[in-house]
């Protein structure tokens, strides 16, 4: 399977993932998942794959996390769910999944571990170089 990335092109993180992937020979499909969100039933699958809950993928600085009361302990995962199906917006980016698993490539070096053949050093957009092999 070639590699997918949900993203948003208007996000470092995610450009800088995408660039690295790219620069490890793969060309991934790209979603941009603002303007194709994922189902639900795919992201609670995203979810399972990635073994993290509901809340640690909410992209918790979004105004509308805190409009929405998202913020509160109380509200359930299914709430979560549901909000984020709703505003695609909080789902935290960017997203990878490859035949090596799924993750949320929070720093973008994580995407290193997803792939076959990762590039052995890349330079982000900020100029800060990372290695493939170090924390």
């Amino acid at each position: 399977m070639k590699p997918l990335i949900f993203h948003n092109p208007n996000c470092g993180t995610s450009r800088n993932t995408l660039a690295i992937i790219k620069a490890s020979g793969e060309e991934p499909e790209v979603v941009e998942y603002l303007k194709t969100p994922p189902t639900r039933d795919y992201l609670v699958e995203l979810l399972a794959k990635m073994n993290l809950s509901p809340r640690e993928l909410l992209r918790s600085k979004e105004p509308i996390c805190k409009e929405l009361g998202l913020d509160n302990a109380s509200v359930s995962d299914d709430q979560l769910i549901d909000a984020m199906i709703a505003h695609p917006i909080l789902i935290n980016r960017p997203i990878v999944v490859t035949d090596k698993g799924a993750a949320l490539c929070r720093p973008s070096e994580r995407v290193f571990g997803l792939l076959d053949t990762p590039v052995s050093s890349f330079t982000k957009e900020d100029g800060e170089v990372i290695h493939h092999g170090q924390p």
